[in-house]
């Protein structure tokens, strides 16, 4: 096995070091150096390793650490416990906790402060606070724990997204010590009605876990209050369980992850999300026919990309693999679509994917004449409190320090877990640090509230305000958009403008479309311009399939398909001309029309996790 690679010499700096026993006590002794990035774990007995195995934790890998005791009062040794999800062989991720005994001093209290030292020291550094070695370590350090709460589509990710969150989800931030209040949404627009009305003061975050049409749930409530500009600096996250899974997609790519799909994307972005750190997310303010407007943190589609994501929703119960099944359909069928696209060009040049390759751009401009908006109806939102923080009449669950938190939990698993992992037969069972927060396999067990069929009494600490009945399904609020002129009128002269036939017309914000498919790869989540892409008539279906495929990894633009135009704009205008067709934004179907959008920079925080170097393999 080769050696574990060179760190940098800042990131290979010691924090701390350390010797260590092993649980069982029998097991063999290590010697622990704690970095920036790393864990290094070197075995000196029985017989010291040359080239450890598994001698090198990337605190990439680590969700949490915790202290145990042993129940045994003989027991003056400490333990020190750390959770990973490494990588196996065949690429998937795996959960492995590494137990290590603080056993150098005479009595439990001097050898549980080295525990707790130890423990302090890596809760900071996977919370990105900075470490030096010659600091002293001190739990006045560690970082106030987050409060979040958590968005579950359980119809997500065909029907397991419920599962999926117990079984991934919820042990890996339990682990972390993250403070959560976990919420089943009931219908179309539940989370949108839900933060409309979040007080916000009792929370750090608001994660979704489904897929992207959730979060675009819970970015239009924020937006569609009166405290919007408050309201929208509230950091949200997606925990991926749908089909698409885009914005996860680009969050994993950030994290600096190679490309994965399913639940080991879920674990990437789970342990992103443990890790702390957000970043400003750009949205496109998007204005529909009618005059109604909405905001989009992902896309904005028209032609083929949009006929895939609708038509495939009859198989739904594929997962993903509705997109494969719907793209090939669609090759079969393929349409094009006339249109005008007017776009306001970006001031800078955003860094192209491949260095040498140019990107397609449109050069004409044309005058554009006003067409009529049709009028369209929008029914009332029906807001419903039956599943508000506990007491609830209806699945949650919260966590230990939430602002309702359930009855005290063991840490840690306790001995059962431990004893698990390593064999203890002979040592007495540890048992939780009482200093420490609670156990996610307890979490596992927690009663649930039945469902009741009338709305209950809302506590008066729910962290909601009480209900309104009147929220328009059209986002009122929200910032101006000063680079649009009204629908129908004409652009100013700077706006470049081409039409014709299309295939497809896309404008996207983040780097993916969906979580395997890379549609810009050179965007950021800031960098304050809409990515245009267009497919013009005339282009074979192989010549298309190959540019999707070509998608999965970014290279599309490299591929010179005459057919393929890009354009970084600040503001965009799209104008049907053919009657008839299906538009969508970030997945969900809008009415078919002309449409204009703009970017806001940074309106958003998105919970991103710190940011990679380099896909990891």
């Amino acid at each position: 096995m080769a050696p574990p690679p060179l760190l940098p010499v800042a990131a290979s700096t010691p924090i701390l070091h350390g010797e260590f026993g092993s649980y069982p006590a029998n097991g063999p002794r290590f010697a622990l150096t704690l970095t920036t990035q790393a864990l290094h774990i070197q075995r000196l007995r029985p017989k010291p390793e040359a080239r450890p195995r598994d001698g090198l934790v990337s605190l990439d890998e680590v969700s949490g650490c915790g202290t145990l005791q042993s129940r045994s009062p003989e027991d003056t040794a400490a333990y020190f416990c750390i959770y990973t999800y490494p990588r196996g062989r065949r690429g998937g991720r795996r959960r492995a906790t590494r137990t290590f005994r603080a056993d150098g001093a005479t009595t439990y209290e001097e050898n549980r402060v080295e525990a707790q030292r130890w423990a302090t020291a890596l809760t900071c550094l996977l919370r990105g606070v900075p470490l030096s070695g010659d600091q002293e370590i001190t739990p006045e350090l560690l970082p106030r724990k987050p409060r979040l709460l958590i968005l579950v589509n359980p119809f997500g990710g065909r029907g397991l997204a419920w599962q999926r969150c117990m079984d991934h989800v919820v042990p890996m931030i339990s682990e972390a010590g993250l403070s959560f209040n976990l919420i089943q949404t009931e219908r179309q627009n539940h989370a949108r009605e839900l933060v409309q009305g979040l007080s916000l003061s009792e929370w750090e975050g608001i994660v979704t876990v489904s897929g992207d049409g959730l979060l675009y749930e819970v970015l239009n409530g924020l937006l569609d209050r009166p405290d919007w500009e408050d309201a929208v600096r509230m950091p949200i996250g997606v925990l991926p369980c749908g089909s698409g899974n885009a914005l996860a997609g680009a969050v994993n790519h950030h994290g600096g992850f190679e490309q994965v799909v399913g639940v080991d994307l879920l674990l990437n972005c789970s342990l992103l999300l443990c890790r702390g750190g957000s970043h400003p997310l750009d949205l496109l303010s998007v204005t529909l026919a009618s005059g109604s407007r909405c905001f989009s943190f992902l896309s904005v589609a028209w032609g083929f990309l949009s006929d895939v994501d609708i038509h495939s929703e009859r198989f739904r119960a594929l997962g993903s693999a509705r997109f494969t099944l719907g793209a090939v359909l669609g090759l079969a069928s393929l349409h094009t679509y006339r249109g005008r696209l007017s776009y306001l060009p970006a001031t800078t040049e955003p860094a192209l994917p491949i260095p040498g390759h140019s990107l397609p751009r449109a050069k004409s401009e044309l005058v554009l004449a006003p067409a009529p908006a049709p009028a369209a109806t929008h029914s009332p939102l029906h807001r419903s409190v039956s599943d508000l923080p506990l007491p609830l009449p209806q699945p949650a669950l919260v966590s230990p320090g939430s602002p309702e938190p359930l009855p005290d939990l063991s840490l840690n698993g306790g001995g059962p877990e431990l004893t698990g992992d390593w064999g203890g037969a002979g040592d007495a069972p540890l048992s939780p640090d009482p200093l420490l927060p609670s156990s996610p396999n307890a979490l596992k067990t927690a009663q649930l509230s039945p469902i009741a069929e009338g709305p209950p009494e809302m506590p008066a600490s729910s962290g909601f305000l009480p209900p309104t009945h009147s929220a328009p399904e059209a986002s009122t609020w929200g910032p101006v958009d000063h680079l649009l002129p009204p629908l129908g009128s004409p652009l100013p002269q700077d706006w470049v403008t081409i039409e014709g036939e299309f295939v497809l017309m896309l404008g996207i914000l983040p780097s993916h479309l969906c979580a395997d498919l890379m549609a810009a790869p050179h965007a950021r989540f800031d960098d304050g311009v809409v990515h245009l892409c267009w497919v013009r008539s005339g282009i074979s279906r192989a010549a298309l399939l190959r540019i999707l495929l070509a998608m999965e990894h970014g290279n599309h633009f490299s591929l010179g398909c005459p057919h393929l135009g890009y354009a970084a704009a600040r503001a965009f205008r799209l104008e049907p001309l053919t009657p008839r067709g299906l538009l969508t934004v970030d997945g969900e179907l809008v009415e078919y029309g002309p449409i204009q959008a703009q970017v806001h920079p940074g309106l958003a925080t998105l919970l991103t996790g710190p940011a990679g170097q380099k896909p990891q393999a």
